[in-house]
């Protein structure tokens, strides 16, 4: 009989009982759905070119490297959740310090002070920006922050069904329907008035069974919603307003929390945050100081010594991991303090003054290109009131303009088609880093003067 080691994996007997268990011979039948011409054997290796030495290596890396079209490359009016901002050095120089980047949970304050005081100033400026009374130390993005918003307002309220606008980001409506379909609750979708909710669709939907609506501010297409009229809406159902908002528009835009907001949500990518493929964000989480004790992740608190010194720590914490698991409000188990700790180091560096600056930049921006455009006769479908975005109704299928921009030095921006089921509609994007000759640029080729 064959000796069976007990504790070692993957013995020859486990090989044989799992090729047994899925039905094939032989390890080598596994691969049997790749060509054989494309295969390593003993009789024939694989083709590879001759080794390249360091300085070779690197060069040839760099030119594979520049046949990208990068925000280095080309003029980017691209936006839709993710966005092209100006980011001061000193952010990434203090990400890359190693007591910030490797930092773990900050379970022992007295060797954590630093990673606990920038989240707590993370916290503050978060609470400033939304006119909330409490903010968490973060969450993964803005899209997880809705979600767990979602959860707190139904589990608060004790009603089972979530309102949201058409509005609202596509992704940030799936991530929703996930949580929903978990916790059992319902959700479902308010339709438009041009680009922003439809209020009297709105107020028909509203019931007593009603936990919470969903307005993202400004929402998907750029609109800036009228949050008073809706919290106005609510009143009489004592459902929560629960909005998803761009902290960089905050820097000008009356605060949630000033207009009736009872949860605010959304993502700190345009504090500092490369949009590096998507990710990683940092969704922010603030609350009124009733709903406190059900906010997901962790609270940092500041504190004295026992000599009276002020020290920070790790105050409230709501995952079943740290309290009574039927009591816990949420299992998200960590959050993003790096690139909340980012997000901080941008706005200590830019500051009130450079903030609302910027945020300035961004509405002159976009409405200098949005009138140059209706000037020369595109049909612009967003209203008057928007930030950084709108939309455009163009005369030709969206990819081919963008394939036109993209020869041009341009990336071009996000096809809204079947989100506002209007053909050829295009929501761009302008930002603070977009210069007055790659405006005019775009406007140039989008009225067909620069083809």
């Amino acid at each position: 009989m064959t000796k069976q080691h007990r504790y070692l994996p993957t013995t020859e007997q486990d090989r044989k009982d799992m090729l047994e268990t899925i039905g094939v011979s032989s390890i080598r039948e596994l691969f049997s759905d790749i060509p054989e011409s494309t295969r390593a054997t003993k009789e024939k290796a694989i083709e590879l070119e001759d080794a390249l030495s360091e300085l070779s290596l690197t060069k040839h890396m760099k030119e594979l490297a520049a046949k990208n079209t990068t925000t280095e490359t080309h003029a980017y009016f691209l936006g839709a959740g993710t966005y092209d901002h100006y980011s001061p050095s000193i952010v990434n120089h203090v990400l890359l310090r190693s007591e910030f980047m490797t930092a773990y949970t900050p379970y022992q304050p007295e060797a954590s002070q630093g990673e606990l005081q920038a989240l707590f100033e993370f916290q503050t400026m978060m609470c400033e920006l939304t006119g909330m009374d409490v903010a968490n130390s973060s969450l993964y993005d803005g899209f997880t922050s809705l979600g767990e918003a979602c959860n707190l307002a139904t589990s608060v309220t004790k009603k089972q069904e979530v309102l949201y606008s058409k509005a609202l980001h596509p992704q940030a409506k799936e991530v929703i329907s996930t949580y929903a379909y978990g916790m059992e609750y319902a959700v479902k979708e308010i339709g438009l008035n041009g680009t922003a909710t439809d209020l009297e669709a709105l107020k028909n939907s509203i019931s007593n069974e009603t936990a919470a609506v969903i307005i993202q501010y400004p929402n998907f297409f750029g609109t800036i919603e009228d949050l008073k009229e809706i919290k106005s809406l609510l009143e009489a159902s004592k459902g929560m307003l629960i909005v998803m908002a761009n902290p960089l528009a905050l820097a000008l835009l009356e605060s949630p929390g000033k207009l009736g907001a009872d949860i605010v949500v959304g993502d700190t990518q345009p504090f500092g945050l490369p949009m590096s493929y998507g990710g990683p964000h940092c969704g922010y989480f603030a609350v009124k100081k009733k709903y406190m004790r059900k906010v997901p992740s962790r609270i940092v608190g500041q504190t004295v010594d026992k000599d009276g010194k002020r020290g920070f720590v790790m105050t409230l914490q709501t995952r079943e991991q740290h309290i009574r698991r039927e009591k816990a409000t949420s299992n998200m188990s960590s959050n993003q303090a790096l690139t909340a700790l980012g997000s901080s180091v941008f706005l200590a560096a830019v500051g009130k003054v450079g903030l609302q600056e910027m945020a300035q930049q961004n509405i002159n921006h976009a409405h200098y290109v949005k009138n140059e455009l209706e000037s020369k006769g595109v049909t612009v479908l967003s209203e008057a009131n928007f930030f950084n975005e709108f939309v455009v109704k163009l005369d030709r299928p969206i990819n081919e303009v963008s394939d036109v921009l993209l020869d041009n030095g341009i990336i071009g921006g996000y096809d809204v088609s079947s989100e506002l089921n209007e053909e050829n509609t295009m929501l761009l994007c302008v930002t603070e880093k977009r210069t007055r000759e790659e405006m005019n640029k775009l406007v140039s080729i989008l009225t067909g003067e620069g083809k």
